[in-house]
Parts: structure tokens; sequence; C-alpha cells
């Protein structure tokens, strides 16, 4: 308080000495403002003030009342209780949005924002670090790709952590496709790759971390063996995609920013719909959030086109599958994990006895046998033969 009084006397002298000096027109209004730290308009205000009230009419008059565009005490209350009763897991951001679409809510974030933090409802965020600079997005969508998986505890009502794998595109951040899986691996992979192809067509590269099922690594932290592909760089090499390994974790920081949003997102919305199961949060991840969150966080590629091309040749779920070869036994049968997997009579050959054919397994579970291009019969999950044509 003595300082401000202090500073409140050394103001008022040196305005009455400026303001001197501007009735005996030795400085304009301009001058004497500037000598002041003010505009000339505002200190010539403040000579009318001085002149019908004195040193009075120099104080500041907001000083004491409520300003008029001050947030409505009445709507800060409500939205207090909202945050306390339904939102308190969401992050400020997220929680404005859901009472912009939700509530009819119609106070800014920032309001919003520091009023949950003055009310000790949301804690300040931290200060950032130090600058650095990122790399630069892709030019066109469909250059690159990342794909990763996050274990969290996406759906609090099965209280067990799930894997999300989430397939996201560098130029523009977009998700092509995001599921959840009990596990990661290779079948999820393929389900990812399956749902982007199908909607968006071919791409160029896709950008991975070292995981078993996308890299055989002979020493741990060390190079991928590229001559020894796993199912999953088999399937992109026959697709044309180029497969990147990822090295360190900075070249993974735009996928892990994404996974840091998701996490402080998609558990908040999945309780709110009171979602339960994996393929409830499955649908809902495909039909609203991801549309939802692409609208929100995807930004406009640089350049113009796109680099996805539509994709023509065989069927994609029998090049996004585990393949591998088998010899036939004397009773045309294929072992497949301790399973006989039997072939049917085939017109154009008596038997396949110790003939090498190629076994496929799908991510739904289901089986096929092939010799070369030709399918010669196809299993339910639960190891049934289906008529050929039929499944074709």
């Amino acid at each position: 308080m003595r300082r401000t009084a202090v500073l409140w006397e050394v103001f008022v002298r040196r305005f009455e000495e400026a303001f001197e000096q501007y009735k005996r027109h030795r400085l304009t209004g301009e001058e004497a403002g500037e000598l002041l730290g003010m505009s000339g308009r505002n200190f010539r205000r403040l000579c009318v003030r001085y002149e019908e009230d004195g040193i009075a009419g120099l104080r500041d008059q907001r000083i004491g009342k409520v300003s008029p565009r001050r947030a409505p005490e009445r709507e800060l209350l409500r939205m207090h209780q909202l945050y306390r009763e339904r939102y308190s897991d969401f992050t400020a951001k997220h929680f404005h949005e859901q009472l912009v679409r939700r509530h009819g809510y119609k106070l800014c974030y920032t309001v919003t924002r520091l009023s949950l933090q003055v009310a000790g409802l949301v804690a300040k965020a931290k200060r950032r670090g130090a600058h650095r600079k990122k790399r630069l997005r892709r030019p066109l969508p469909g250059m690159l790709l990342f794909q990763d998986g996050s274990t969290h505890r996406w759906i609090a009502a099965l209280e067990r952590d799930l894997d999300l794998i989430v397939t996201l595109d560098d130029a523009t951040g977009a998700i092509y496709s995001a599921l959840l899986v009990e596990q990661e691996g290779t079948m999820s992979s393929f389900l990812g790759l399956a749902e982007t192809i199908a909607r968006q067509g071919l791409f160029g590269s896709l950008y991975t971390d070292r995981g078993s099922h996308y890299f055989h690594t002979p020493k741990a932290g060390g190079k991928v063996d590229k001559a020894q592909p796993t199912q999953v760089g088999r399937a992109l090499s026959q697709l044309g995609i180029t497969h990147i390994a990822s090295y360190s974790p900075q070249g993974r920081g735009r996928m892990e920013r994404v996974f840091g949003t998701l996490q402080k997102r998609l558990p908040q919305e999945l309780r709110l719909a009171r979602i339960k199961t994996v393929a409830a949060a499955n649908g809902y991840l495909k039909e609203r959030f991801v549309p939802d969150y692409n609208a929100r966080f995807a930004v406009p590629a640089a350049d113009p086109g796109s680099a996805f091309i539509r994709y023509v040749g065989r069927p994609l779920d029998d090049v996004l599958c585990i393949q591998e070869d088998r010899v036939v036994g004397g009773d045309n049968c294929v072992s497949w994990n301790r399973r006989g997997l039997q072939i049917p009579p085939q017109r154009h050959r008596h038997h396949y006895v110790r003939a090498s054919v190629r076994v496929h397994e799908y991510p739904d579970g289901a089986l096929a046998i092939f010799d070369g291009p030709r399918c010669l019969v196809r299993f339910d999950q639960q190891g049934r033969s289906i008529n050929v044509a039929q499944a074709a």
C-alpha cells in the first residue's frame, strides 16, 4: 500500500507539471502524453477531468465497479457444477467443447479455463520446455503414414488395459483407422492397414517402431534385418509400400503426442456414452470419435492433391493375412497349429500328397489353403470347410 501511494504521488506531480506546460502551449497534447507514457488523446481526456474534479478526476473510474463484460456468476456456477458432477476427468479444452456441444454454453474457452483454475478444479499447465524445431510434414496425404499402439485403461468399465492401434497420416495428422484390441500384434496391424487402404487407397511409406510384429531385430536395440521380413513386412512388400523403422523416440514424437491427446479424451467420451464393451467402443470410434477428432485436429496438407492411389489387384484380405508354406501329408491334410485341414478333391489334380501349398490365416480367425493363385479350400473360425465358390 505504501508503494502504491508513493507511485500515485509521483504520477500526480508529473501530470501537474505536464498540464502546466500544456496550458502554456509549450507542449502539445501528444508530447505531454509521451512524457507520461500515454497517448495524447488520453492525456487530453485527463485534462478535462482534472479541470472538473481536480486530483480525484485522475483516478481510474473503473476501480470498484463491476465490468459490464464480466461473465455471469450464475453461468460460471453452473459450469463448475457440471465439471464436478460429470466431467472431472476432462481437460479444460475438452470440457469446453462438451459444454458448447451438449449444454448450450456460450462463454469462451479462456474464461472457462481461468474460472476453473481459480476455483481449484483444474491445475495450471506447466511451462513448456525449450523450443525444438519439428520435422516438416510431408506435403501430400498418403506419402507417409504412422502406425502404433498405446496401452491404456481406455474403457473404465472393463477395469483392464487395452491396446489402441492407430494409423495416422503425416501430412494432415488425420486418423484413418483406430481400433481397440486385447493385445497389439500382427493381426491388429493388418486390420488397421486393411481399413486404411480400403477407404483411402495405397500409400507410399509406413513408419513404425521396431516391435517384433513389424521387424526382426537380431540384436536388441540394434538394426532391423530387412532380409528376413515379418508377416507385416512381407504384406507391405507385396503391396509396394516402403516400411521405415524408427530408431529414436523423437522420430515418433508426432504419434506420441496424438496418443497423449487420445488418452485425455477417448476414455472420458466412452464413459459419457456408457460404453462397456470393445465392440461398442470400436463402433463409437469409427462412427463418432474419429470423425470428430479429424474435424478438430487435422490440418490442411501443404500442397493440393493426394499421393494415395486406388488399390487394384487380388483381394486385399489375401495379402493382409498370415501366409506360410506347408507340405501336404499322405491323407491330403495340412497341419496348422495342431489342427488338420483337409483338402477336398480337385478337378485339376488327383491329389496333393507331398505337394507344397500356402496356408492363409485371416485376422478374424478364418483359414484358407492356396496352390499358387488358386484357392483350394476355405475354413471358418471353427475349422469347418466352406465351398470356395460360395466363399468367393
